[in-house]
């Protein structure tokens, strides 16, 4: 009888391409053909490890609009300050997350934060669109600044550890709150074996940022790869064949349609029409001048 959760798929980036001037990313969700298989997750962008020079000017990506879905970036290398129409700000490092409930609508940037750009360095990120079901599609906008010290870390083996962003693992809950049952955790091996547990019937993956690692027996090994799991059991089984980075993600099925129209993600087209009509018409805000 199998015991762990079957590697169902190896994924690799679809595409890459820069958004904005700040963030050069490879796309593994969905250009690579993984969508409604991860549903509640939209999308992965992977961006850098790329080197930036040092500049006065921020790079990043200005003004423009969400509505009904979240925005996850966590923070490897490099720092991002992020503001938005509804008043928030926030800065993250490496180590911490940003998660935005764009809701019913919100405008907001991106950039590199300011001290970074002075001194340039490697940029290196994550952002997930994380789907938000029809009863909270049009909720109010809402903003977490997760810092790397609030997010609880635990051993899963001899020479390894997961960070609990979100969901819960060995006792430990992570800091997000999340309008979905959620699980994400970043998780570093040496080498050696780990283990963790994920719900069955959540849809699950695991990216592997950068190493050599088997997963349930299945060696995934380089930079930017997607193991998509089966759904029947709990356990993940990983040997480390070299130092690794990954991010498990997991989440319980929103099953419903999804309307998409690059910034809006909603249920249906005339709900789309509706989001480009509101934010044309300043419905959900604007941002005021950079200072």
């Amino acid at each position: 009888m199998n015991t762990v959760k079957k590697v169902v798929r190896i994924y690799e980036k679809g595409s890459s391409h820069w958004v904005g001037d700040g963030f050069p990313v490879r796309n593994l969700i969905p250009s690579s053909g993984l969508e409604g298989e991860i549903d509640p997750f939209l999308m992965l962008d992977y961006a850098g490890p790329a080197q930036f020079e040092a500049s006065e000017r921020p790079h990043g990506v200005g003004e423009h609009p969400h509505r009904g879905f979240e925005t996850v970036t966590i923070a490897y290398q490099g720092s991002v300050e992020h503001r938005d129409s509804s008043g928030n700000e926030g800065t993250i490092h490496p180590g911490d997350v940003q998660w935005m409930t764009a809701g019913s609508g919100v405008v907001h940037e991106e950039m590199h934060e300011r001290a970074f750009a002075k001194t340039g360095g490697v940029f290196e990120m994550i952002q997930l669109w994380v789907n938000l079901p029809r009863s909270h599609k049009l909720t109010a906008p809402r903003y977490q600044t997760i810092k790397g010290a609030d997010i609880p870390k635990v051993a899963i083996g001899d020479q390894a550890y997961a960070r609990i962003i979100a969901g819960e693992l060995n006792g430990k809950t992570g800091p997000a709150q999340t309008f979905t049952p959620v699980y994400l955790i970043d998780v570093g091996i040496e080498s050696g074996e780990a283990s963790l547990k994920i719900p069955a019937g959540y849809n699950t993956a695991i990216f592997l940022l950068k190493g050599r690692v088997r997963i349930n027996d299945t060696l995934v090994d380089g930079e930017a790869k997607m193991a998509l799991l089966d759904k029947t059991v709990e356990t993940i089984s990983l040997v480390g064949e070299a130092e690794s980075r990954l991010l498990v993600m997991a989440g319980k099925p929103i099953a419903e349609p999804v309307a998409s129209y690059g910034p809006f993600v909603m249920n249906s087209k005339q709900e789309l029409i509706q989001a480009v009509d509101d934010y044309q018409a300043g419905r959900m805000g604007h941002l005021s001048k950079r200072a």
